[in-house]
């Protein structure tokens, strides 16, 4: 019959790990002698160099048959995306509300349209010498400094780079263009006298043509909740709330640092106070969609319009 196993102590539990530890006798650490620690020490070394420098060459690969002016696959957007300024959102998308009486509450509107012609940021890298930050500024006297005129009605084709520091040109767009909506004859944006401004721009696709030449890509907004009368009396800017293909193709923020998105301003001005109205712009051109049902801000953009008196 097998005996019970003889129940230890915690001296000599403690006694049986320093002796695993050090082996005074075989001169073993931690079951190993030096000489085995050597050994197992070079082969992880080598393994994990190995296996370092074959992950870099496989990098290194991959990276030559990148190109860093365009993406090697950009299969989802085959249209842009629609951004409405200014862009408060609510839980069921963009909702502007505001009071025309209340100062507090219109400005907080104007400021993001002043915000965004002034001073909209983006941060571009790179790897040779350049300028490390640039400013979009819509501003006529910037644009003139940064950007060059274009023949409008065809589209901006260039192969070369022939730009400052390899770079290739953009055509200027001020908010003088923008009208009435430019923020310059009216700070205001018509915020207190309800008829409010609204931006319209269309996301960046690199090599995109939007449609035909000579037919340039349009805003026009619908009514989808409220009196269709409202509609009946908006103003456009530029003329015919047009985007001009010259600004077509965008090469990327790489080869076209200084580009700048042409932008569409919309002033509503009859719209009933008090009431809540849902209103739909839409980018109408040849190769824009506007009926992608998994993404409803695919050429066009949907937002709620209150104005409190």
């Amino acid at each position: 019959m097998a005996t019970l196993k003889e129940k230890r102590t915690c001296g000599q539990r403690c006694e049986d790990f320093g002796h695993f530890v050090w082996n005074s006798d075989t001169k073993q650490f931690m079951g190993r002698t030096l000489e085995r620690w050597v050994y197992i020490s070079l082969y992880y070394v080598a393994f994990y160099i190995v296996m370092s420098g074959l992950f870099i060459l496989a990098l290194y690969v991959m990276l030559l048959t990148l190109n860093p002016y365009t993406p090697t696959y950009q299969d989802q957007l085959t249209s842009p995306g629609v951004i409405l300024r200014p862009d408060i959102w609510g839980e069921e998308g963009l909702e502007i509300t505001y009071n025309a009486s209340d100062k507090k509450s219109w400005m907080r509107l104007t400021n993001i349209l002043d915000k965004y012609l002034l001073h909209d940021k983006y941060c571009l890298l790179y790897i040779s010498k350049s300028i490390p930050f640039y400013f979009i500024d819509y501003n006529e006297t910037h644009q003139n400094e940064s950007n060059q005129h274009c023949p409008s009605g065809s589209y901006y084709i260039q192969k070369d780079f022939r730009g400052p520091h390899h770079t290739k040109y953009a055509c200027i767009f001020t908010r003088e263009m923008l009208g009435s909506c430019s923020g310059l004859e009216d700070p205001t944006y018509g915020y207190p006298e309800g008829k409010p401004c609204f931006l319209i721009k269309m996301n960046r696709i690199i090599n995109f043509l939007p449609g035909k030449v000579g037919s340039p890509p349009y805003v026009k907004c619908t009514m989808l909740e409220g009196s269709h009368s409202t509609l009946q009396d908006v103003d456009y800017y530029p003329v015919n709330g047009t985007f001009d293909i010259s600004y077509f193709p965008y090469y990327g923020s790489l080869a076209q640092p200084n580009y700048t998105n042409p932008l569409v301003a919309v002033k509503f001005n009859r719209i009933t106070k008090n009431t809540e109205i849902k209103i739909e712009c839409k980018v109408v051109a040849d190769h824009i969609r506007t009926d992608n049902f998994h993404d409803p801000y695919e050429g066009k953009v949907v937002f709620q319009l209150k104005i409190e008196s």
